[in-house]
């Protein structure tokens, strides 16, 4: 098996301490010490720090590629349970330690969007990436009979995306996934009812 390359390094290691410490806060060289790399290595790999955010993003897109396929794309499961089971696992994502890191969607919403046009950009075609796949799952519930018959799935969906973000912002503040749970109560219990 090969070695992982610098680059490769940089960026696992380096998603993971922007991901703790928030894309400002975490510093080129605390990104190559974590790597256990050399410092110029990360400007022989990445054009800018903007440049490696991207990239970050992107990996932390694929590496949440399972979860989506276990759940609002896993059509073994009735649409509304796909939904549901999306929502148990952010619940159970911040309940195992995770609620003070959040999402890193969010996390680059709220810090480095404002900063740079490119990640802002990057941020909106995920959060449409992940709405459309909501839509779809709640479109499938809609014609299974599963909601009610005036719900409009791309709204809902858009609601829904929006909502955790904002959820599991407030849980990272507050140290608890209360609003998540509220979140998912309200979700289910009131706005899919």
């Amino acid at each position: 098996m090969a070695k992982p390359s610098h680059r490769e390094k940089i960026l696992t290691e380096g998603l993971k301490v922007v991901h703790q410490r928030g894309f400002a806060g975490a510093s080129v060289r605390d990104i190559v010490q974590a790597a256990g790399v050399p410092q110029g290595s990360f400007t022989n790999h990445f054009v800018s720090k903007e440049m490696f955010g991207l990239e970050i993003l992107d990996l932390y897109f694929v590496n949440t590629q399972p979860t989506l396929d276990e759940t609002l794309l896993n059509e073994a499961l009735s649409p509304l349970a796909r939904l549901r089971s999306y929502f148990d696992w952010h619940q159970q994502y911040l309940e195992c330690g995770c609620v003070k890191i959040g999402c890193l969607y969010g996390n680059f919403a709220a810090e480095a969007s404002e900063h740079s046009d490119i990640i802002r950009a990057r941020l909106v075609e995920i959060f449409a990436t992940l709405q459309d796949i909501i839509s779809h799952c709640l479109t499938a519930a809609l014609a299974a009979g599963e909601v009610r018959k005036d719900l409009d799935c791309q709204q809902t969906a858009c609601f829904i995306v929006a909502s955790l973000q904002g959820a599991m912002l407030v849980g990272k503040a507050q140290r608890t996934t209360a609003s998540m749970q509220s979140l998912t109560q309200i979700v289910f219990g009131t706005v899919l009812a």
